[in-house]
């Protein structure tokens, strides 16, 4: 039970300083993430269908997000030329910009853990990775 409240009361602290860090930008760390995997893609585009699973959310929740950012210019929603089926979201000129800066403002907080060490980060994150492997969150092999 220690374990799991330690984790859990850490999730609830970076998440409240990520999201002061972002407050600025008007965004919140779902719409950040969102934004990120846009930018990450060739063409700054996803199917809705895609973003969701990438993102590890519900669908509505994408919706949800992704029809915010559009309502800001963000991003823009469009049918893929191919099957009308499926609805992509693009990011936009403004939506490249906000994410590129609230990203270096995340770099300059360190995204949450100032003074933590590079080793220790990188323990943490192979300690969290058995955990996810563990729940079947993720596979066993990296990457």
């Amino acid at each position: 039970m220690a374990a799991v409240t330690s984790v859990m009361r850490v999730q609830q602290l970076l998440l409240a300083r990520v999201e002061d860090i972002l407050k600025p930008y008007g965004i919140t760390f779902a719409a950040y993430e969102a934004l990120r995997l846009l930018a990450f893609t060739r063409t700054g585009s996803l199917p809705m269908g895609k973003l969701g699973v990438r993102l590890m959310v519900h669908p509505a929740a994408v919706t949800n997000a992704i029809g915010k950012l559009e309502q800001r210019g963000l991003v823009r929603r469009s049918m893929f030329p191919d099957d009308r089926r499926v609805v992509l979201a693009t990011i936009t000129d403004d939506g490249r910009n906000l994410v590129e800066e609230a990203t270096s403002a995340l770099n300059d907080a360190a995204f949450g853990l100032p003074g933590l060490p590079q080793e220790q980060a990188a323990s943490l994150v192979a300690m969290l990775r058995s955990v996810r492997v563990l729940t079947d969150d993720i596979s066993e092999e990296p990457g």
